[in-house]
């Protein structure tokens, strides 16, 4: 079959490789019909290169056919339309019963101290053979799959995969209820769903903050207020004009949709970059026992919320040393909630929402629609944000 394969840094290509079969009684193998192109995945372009290896198949968004089902998997059958999370998971253990499917107990990478295993990423996680490919081979099939009906397009149900639930699991541990008032960092996709989601969900006042024109424009034509940090001369201006629209104070609630990528911190970005001019097993060392990241969006988070509010962090962060503005975080009794989102806890929530009303508008989410062999050009395109891009889906 043909696969999106990771080969070095910013190098990917679509290889033959092999068909994935049944290995275990708990599996099933789909043909996928659409699968996602993330942001995390340009982690693995870009930043944790390390943690890769050469031959290693990327993507964790995808949804498809089931082709064939393990001999313990009972809640499937060939030809059923299925999403499946990013996220591999039992469904039975402790931690998947307190509703943390990404902390499964049954599939976490002991070995390197890490949680559950993830579709399409690396070592640290699995390196479990990814889904930006034909088919895909999915363990723990009995839990996993997400049963979605047949009929209305891919774009309808696709998102469960990761965005969806991304964006659901930050703005519910933000707290963001009725009468709610919320700042986005970043309008990538995650973040313009979550602003979204905060709406949904009641919020009084959503706020967008960007720097890239096309997704600021976006969340304007969605009803949003946006601030364009390319306006600001100084992160002071920034946050006397957000404290101004939120009653003095702030807002209740800040979502971190960018992580590590953030804008800016030249600092981090340049101790990202001399990790991957190291010999591999150098820079997996550092990267793991001292790595940084670019802190930029956090800390801007952590200044804007108000006293006694939320920061809910959705991007993903990978240092080790990372340093924190622990006085500010005491001082004004700031919580923080985090981590990869538990798709499952989410799906039965969310699932309702996917209806001919469309309320989340997923049908037009995607501003890219690609054939799986222009997998490169796409990666290429997404870093750039170039061409308008948000979000891609790449057809096998």
């Amino acid at each position: 079959m043909r696969a999106t394969v990771w080969h070095g840094k910013r190098d990917v290509r679509v290889d033959q490789v092999p068909d994935p079969v049944i290995q275990e009684p708990t599996d099933a193998v789909i043909r996928i019909t659409s699968t996602g192109l993330c942001g995390s995945d340009l982690h693995l372009y870009e930043v944790l290169t390390p943690f890769m290896t050469p031959g290693d198949i990327l993507g964790h968004e995808p949804m498809g056919i089931v082709e064939e089902t393990g001999s313990e998997v009972p809640g499937l059958s060939p030809g059923d339309r299925v999403v499946v999370p990013f996220q591999i998971a039992c469904g039975s253990c402790a931690m998947c019963g307190d509703g943390l499917p990404t902390q499964c107990e049954t599939t976490q990478v002991r070995e390197h101290g890490m949680g559950a295993q993830l579709f399409g990423y690396t070592k640290l996680y699995g390196a479990v053979p990814g889904a930006q490919a034909e088919y895909l081979r999915v363990p723990q099939a009995q839990f996993g799959p997400i049963k979605v009906p047949h009929g209305p397009s891919d774009d309808r149900f696709v998102y469960l995969s990761d965005v969806l639930p991304t964006a659901w699991q930050a703005v519910r541990y933000a707290g963001v209820g009725a009468g709610s008032s919320v700042v986005v960092l970043g309008l990538g996709p995650i973040g313009t769903m979550a602003c979204r989601v905060a709406r949904h969900l009641g919020a009084a006042q959503v706020i967008g903050i960007d720097h890239v024109p096309d997704r600021l424009e976006r969340a304007r034509r969605d009803g949003f207020d946006v601030f364009d940090l390319e306006g600001f001369d100084h992160e002071s201006d920034l946050l006397t004009a957000v404290r101004d629209v939120t009653g003095g104070r702030g807002p209740d609630a800040v979502v971190d949709a960018v992580g590590t990528e953030a804008h800016g911190s030249p600092a981090g970005r340049l101790a990202q970059q001399a990790a991957g001019l190291m010999p591999p097993r150098w820079a997996e060392k550092l990267m793991h026992k001292a790595g940084v990241d670019r802190m930029s969006a956090l800390h801007l988070a952590i200044a804007l919320v108000r006293r006694g509010g939320t920061v809910s962090i959705s991007g993903v962060y990978g240092g080790m040393t990372d340093p924190m503005p622990m006085l500010t975080l005491f001082d004004k009794q700031i919580q923080i909630r985090m981590g990869q989102a538990n798709v499952r806890r989410w799906s039965d929530e969310i699932l309702p929402l996917l209806t001919d009303e469309d309320v989340l508008g997923v049908d037009s989410f995607a501003t890219h629609h690609l054939r799986l062999d222009q997998a490169p050009q796409a990666y290429e395109l997404f870093q750039k944000k170039a061409d308008g891009v948000l979000k891609v889906l790449l057809h096998p």
